[in-house]
């Protein structure tokens, strides 16, 4: 997932996704584990896509919190 594209997304859709990537990661991680699958480059996409969300997640509380007189 682009981070444009993530961009265009609210708060709410990005809260969304980034709760189901963190699911998917862990039943791919357990599979791994098990053996049922090699999906290391599935896992590493969903680590960089989970990271860019978390990424702007982050911005967007940075901005509303300079633009709330964050600073004294």
């Amino acid at each position: 997932m682009k981070a444009d594209k993530i961009r265009d997304l609210d708060d709410k859709e990005l809260a969304t996704q980034e709760r189901e990537m963190k699911e998917q990661m862990f039943r791919l991680r357990f599979q791994m584990a098990v053996g049922q699958t090699d999906g290391m480059k599935k896992l590493r996409t969903l680590r960089k896509d989970r990271a860019r969300i978390l990424t702007i997640q982050r911005e967007r509380e940075l901005k509303a919190a300079g633009e709330s007189g964050g600073r004294s």
